[in-house]
């Protein structure tokens, strides 16, 4: 059973300037290019059917097209461990007006509340095994990265299934940010019957 996000998928221009990015740390493991996302709610493992009433609850979203604008690199750390790298975004009105939207589409689908506070990034690296001075040296090299904000004009519901190297995302089904949601990427007749199987 594959585990379920809500994410804005990252334009190609914008990915090609993160990718720009990547490399020069020793033991940090690269997100690769097609990878990139700036998540909106992490949802996990749930049944085919849950999933179904998600992607119902997302379609019903209303929300108006937005730039995002990325600007400097970070760190997260856990208990002193520097865990992952990223590019901060922007917290303009419309990202968060659209962020909560998703919260509360996904809590009246039954889903708990998200504990965590909403911090929108796009990760760019895995840094368990780095060195923490390489690591803030690159931070403090790359501080200053602010590309030309993107359009955004829709979100997606993704999959993630684990892979040997790294996850593998799948876009699964595409909403369009004036809330209708375009054809489903998948040319099955139910983009979610692949959360079904098995079940």
């Amino acid at each position: 059973m594959p585990r379920l996000f809500v994410a804005l998928p990252i334009p190609d221009t914008l990915r090609e300037h993160l990718a720009d990015l990547a490399g020069g740390i020793p033991g940090a493991r690269w997100v690769p290019p097609e990878n990139y996302h700036l998540t909106l709610r992490f949802i996990g493992e749930i049944e085919g059917w849950q999933a179904d009433e998600v992607d119902e609850a997302l379609a019903g979203i209303r929300a108006r097209p937005f730039d995002l604008q990325l600007g400097g690199v970070d760190l997260f750390e856990k208990a002193g461990r520097l865990l992952s790298l990223h590019v901060k975004a922007e917290r303009n009105e419309a990202l968060l007006h659209l962020q909560s939207k998703v919260e509360t589409a996904l809590q009246r689908a039954g889903l708990p509340p998200e504990r965590r506070r909403f911090a929108p990034h796009v990760t760019l690296a895995r840094t368990e095994k780095a060195a923490p001075d390489k690591l803030i040296a690159f931070v403090q090299a790359h501080n200053l990265f602010r590309p030309e904000p993107v359009p955004i004009d829709h979100f997606c519901l993704f999959s993630s299934r684990l892979g040997k190297e790294q996850a593998h995302y799948e876009a699964e089904v595409d909403y369009a940010l004036d809330g209708r949601p375009r054809p489903p990427l998948d040319p099955s007749p139910d983009p979610l019957a692949s959360h079904e199987a098995g079940h």
